[in-house]
């Protein structure tokens, strides 16, 4: 799995995909002699180290990791293969490697004959393929950067193999580790490598920027590359990922999109959830107030064993009702909110799901912002934050606060993604991905009847981009809240605790 120095691209017949770019390849000049030994090196790299424990070690850990992070319905595609181990042993049905030397092609093709490995130069793909369907859901980067002399052309041509909505798995070594690599090499115990670039986080993230590209998260993967029973599992999956000794990791994974910022939102039909227990007097007030998004909307309540009459107050609402909306009500048979947004994204027709607190203390009329975001391409799921203007006075009990301000910082650091307000009920997605997040939703279990955690938890594990939204939260204009502080305050920590074991300690 080591990385690869893009060479010329050489044709093959049936490269479609991957066009040669229509331009000279600029000679590097006195970069030649760099360009030949990381060739050379590369085509020795069969050849196993004095002591191939560490290099065998971090194989096995890259490969369990991806398999766990790249989605099983992806197309991947690896750039710089190599000889084919790491794209091969994904259990994803379309995949396929690329390398630049016909060496390396030949020698993974007869290694996994059931997968397609072509010959190609990834500096040389500068244009988007003009048909759509070739580009990849998933693309593999296994430490490229450290070799390749032109890293933001790399990053470019990334990009523009990218499906919508695909991401790229970058990976790249820790720059302190350059001094232990290099008397790792004196010593013996590790191949000696040419002149590789070593670069730090923020020297990433700006390559990332100017190539159009943002990180939805990132991994930091152990601290001891080594089989040591007792310590080994205790670095490399637990205190790898606490702060500060994070730093001290071996190598990072980045999870990266394709930047993207539409000047204007497309035009998608919209479906609004709105679960209604005991909210009979707001009714009438979420259809009047809810705006008309997209190309349509639809709002869609869903009744949960309500006693103040709410049911037939919906039911009177949408017979009286002559607008542009297109309004329908179904009756929960189970419990609880998590139950009732499930009920109700299984009847939506939208491309766009919606969730609108019935009490409404989150405004219908903010929609239209959320609506945005999600729709100009800037993130995948949008939830609100009720934690940053000031409030009306009684919209939120202290305690209430308290526990959403602690439960914020944690989630936040569980998910490697900025959550300020975990419970608030607004929340925004493609229906595209929550049909993904359903099919994988036995990864966590059927834990919460809340359905907050059960959104948070299948976006981040599958990798979207999650932004929120501050909304100004408003006091009930009636009824109760269905929130009990301790007992749902509980429950949110078990959550927790299984946020760690599933997404942040594995």
């Amino acid at each position: 799995m080591p990385s690869r120095l893009p060479v010329t691209l050489r044709a093959t017949s049936d490269l479609s995909p991957f066009p040669q770019a229509h331009r000279p390849r600029q000679p590097l000049l006195a970069s030649d002699d760099l360009v030949g030994a990381w060739n050379d090196y590369f085509r020795h790299a069969g050849e196993p180290p004095r002591h191939p424990g560490a290099r065998d070690f971090m194989h096995a850990d890259l490969r369990a990791a991806l398999a766990r992070l790249v989605s099983s319905d992806a197309r991947v595609l690896e750039v710089g293969c190599g000889r084919g181990d790491l794209v091969a042993s994904l259990p994803n049905a379309a995949k396929m490697g690329i390398d630049a030397l016909p060496e390396c092609v030949s020698e993974a093709r007869l290694a996994h004959p059931d997968v397609r490995f072509e010959e190609a130069d990834i500096l040389e793909m500068s244009r988007p393929p003009s048909d759509v369907s070739t580009r990849w859901d998933a693309i593999i980067c296994d430490r490229l950067a450290h070799s390749v002399l032109d890293i933001k052309t790399l990053f470019e041509n990334l990009r523009h193999q990218l499906a919508e909505g695909g991401r790229l798995y970058l990976t790249a070594f820790n720059y302190l580790w350059e001094n232990p690599t290099r008397l790792a090499e004196l010593a013996g115990w590790k191949r000696p490598a040419p002149t590789a670039n070593w670069l730090s986080d923020s020297d990433f993230r700006n390559l990332f920027d100017i190539a159009g590209l943002e990180v939805v998260k990132y991994e930091d993967r152990l601290m001891l590359p080594l089989h040591v029973p007792g310590l080994g599992p205790i670095l490399n999956r637990y205190l790898v990922r606490v702060p500060p000794l994070h730093t001290l990791s071996l190598y990072r994974i980045y999870v990266l999109r394709a930047a993207t910022r539409l000047p204007v939102p497309r035009k998608v039909s919209v479906s609004v959830v709105v679960p209604a227990r005991n909210e009979a007097g707001n009714i009438q007030a979420a259809i009047d107030r809810t705006p008309v998004m997209g190309s349509g909307t639809e709002i869609i309540f869903i009744e949960g064993h309500s006693s103040d009459g709410t049911w037939p107050a919906i039911q009177k609402a949408i017979a009286d009702y002559r607008g542009p909306l297109k309004l329908s009500a179904y009756q929960q048979t189970g419990k609880g909110k998590g139950d009732a947004v499930r009920l109700g994204f299984e009847k939506a027709t939208g491309d766009l799901l919606m969730i609108l607190d019935a009490d409404l203390t989150v405004p219908p009329e903010d929609l239209p912002s959320f609506y945005d975001v999600v729709a100009r391409g800037q993130a995948d799921y949008v939830q609100g934050t009720r934690l940053v203007y000031p409030m009306e006075a009684g919209a939120m009990r202290f305690f209430n606060k308290i526990g959403n301000v602690a439960f914020s910082q944690l989630f936040t650091y569980l998910l490697q993604q900025p959550i300020k307000d975990t419970l608030c009920g607004t929340k925004v997605l493609w229906r595209r991905d929550y049909e993904r997040i359903a099919a994988n939703r036995s990864y966590f279990g059927d834990f919460d009847p809340f359905g907050d955690f059960d959104l948070i938890f299948g976006a981040a594990r599958l990798n979207l981009k999650i932004a929120e939204i501050p909304v100004r939260y408003r006091d009930r204009v009636y009824g109760q809240t269905n929130i009990s502080r301790w007992k749902h305050g509980a429950l949110l920590l078990r959550m927790s605790l299984i946020a760690a074991r599933k997404l942040k300690f594995v």
